[in-house]
Formats: C-alpha cells, sequence, structure tokens
C-alpha cells in the first residue's frame, strides 16, 4: 500500500506570482489530480496491478468528473495513445487501485456512491490546521445526517475501508466497544485538550505574506 500525499504533484499552483495565498490554497486539492491522472495512465499500474495507492488530504469531490473523463479520455484515444487496461476501463482500475481520503467534503459525501463507496476514507489530518479536531465527530456527523448516509456506508467511509485497504485490525488492540467517540473521551477525561499554538513564536501577518510572496516568486519562475 503505498500513500502519496497532496503535495506530490511537485509543486504548488500559483497562477501568478501576485497571486494572493487563496489561490494557492484552494487549488492545493488540484495537486493530487495531477499525480492521480499521472499514475492511473502509468506504467506502473499495468506493471504492478496488485499495486493499492492512497490520495492522503485529496479530498472526492472532484473524483465523478474524473472518472467520467479518463474513460471518454480511453474512449477517444486509446487508439493511437496505445493505452491498454487488460479489457477493463481506466475508472475501473480506479477502483481497484486507489483509495480516496478527504477531512470535509460534503459534495464527496453526497456523491460518495458515483466516487465508490468502497474507495473512500475520512481522515482527521490531525494536528494540521485543516483538521476538524476536537470537534471532529460531530461535524462528520452533522453532514452524514445531511446526506441521510447509512450506518453501512458510515462504517465503510470512517474504518472499514481503511481497514482492509491497509490490512490492518485496530480490534485486536483495542476492543471496539473501547474505540468509540464516549469511550475514547471517557478516556481523555482530564486532559487539556483545547486548541493551542504548538509554538509561542508569533509571526506578525505581513511577515507570513512576504514568504508566501518568495514562495510565488520561486513557484512562478520555475514554471517558467
Amino acid at each position: 500500500m503505498l500513500s502519496v500525499h497532496i503535495g506530490s504533484s511537485g509543486r504548488l499552483t500559483i497562477p501568478a506570482v501576485d497571486s494572493p495565498p487563496d489561490v494557492m490554497i484552494t487549488l492545493q486539492p488540484m495537486n493530487i489530480v495531477s499525480a492521480a491522472a499521472d499514475l492511473l495512465w502509468s506504467r506502473v499500474i499495468k506493471d504492478f496491478p496488485g499495486i493499492r495507492i492512497a490520495l492522503s488530504e485529496g479530498g472526492t469531490g472532484w473524483i465523478p468528473y474524473f472518472l467520467e473523463r479518463v474513460d471518454r479520455t480511453y474512449e477517444m484515444h486509446s487508439t493511437w495513445t496505445l493505452q491498454d487496461f487488460g479489457g477493463k476501463t481506466p475508472s475501473e482500475v480506479f477502483r481497484e487501485n486507489f483509495l480516496t481520503c478527504f477531512i470535509s467534503d460534503p459534495l464527496g459525501i453526497r456523491l460518495r456512491h458515483d466516487i465508490g463507496i468502497d474507495n473512500i476514507c475520512w481522515e482527521a489530518d490531525y494536528p494540521h490546521s485543516d483538521s476538524m479536531w476536537p470537534s471532529a465527530p460531530e461535524e462528520l456527523h452533522t453532514e452524514f445526517e445531511r446526506f441521510d448516509v447509512s450506518d453501512s456506508d458510515i462504517n465503510k467511509m470512517t474504518h472499514e475501508n481503511a481497514m482492509r485497504w491497509y490490512s490492518f485490525d485496530p480490534f485486536k488492540h483495542v476492543p471496539r466497544e473501547q474505540a468509540t467517540v464516549g469511550a475514547l473521551r471517557a478516556q481523555a477525561a482530564g486532559h487539556d485538550v483545547s486548541i493551542q499554538a504548538l509554538s509561542h513564536h508569533q509571526v506578525a501577518a505581513e511577515e507570513k505574506m512576504e514568504g508566501y510572496r518568495q514562495r510565488a516568486r520561486a513557484a512562478t519562475a520555475a514554471a517558467k
């Protein structure tokens, strides 16, 4: 099982040197779309059909369009691009070989069966700023209720898919009844779980922005 991170495309997506940092943050999931396409069409999948790849932090809402696009590309162009998936469509191969992961992705939850319910994993991403910790269970459950997600689908997305794809059974180490949200929070009783900065060093917004501008200049220069 190979896990690739959201930055696996190898570069920051910054259209112009004067783009605000919001552009880079918005486009970060697009990096893993590039990585997924590169891997799906590569010789790796064909030479090692048993490989399994997790797209960490990539989100899931983009996948239905992606699957339609790769199948259309295969249908229209494979005769001259010389692609051959052994009688399978690219979307079938994707669902066999790729595990998709999300932190907060309401659209992906709504489109879970267009994505493939056996190919989705929720991830906490603690302690990054994208994490929903410490209210992740409540926020996630709100989205599950919003889209009327069944207990079966919830179990798959929250732990069963991960257990199967990674061939790991956590309940051998922690009994299932001790691994519920309520049980784990009871064990944490008395501990400070408030949100705190990892560093006491305070960086002014202007300093952060200048650091971003330096990275933007480097990224746009490298893309030329």
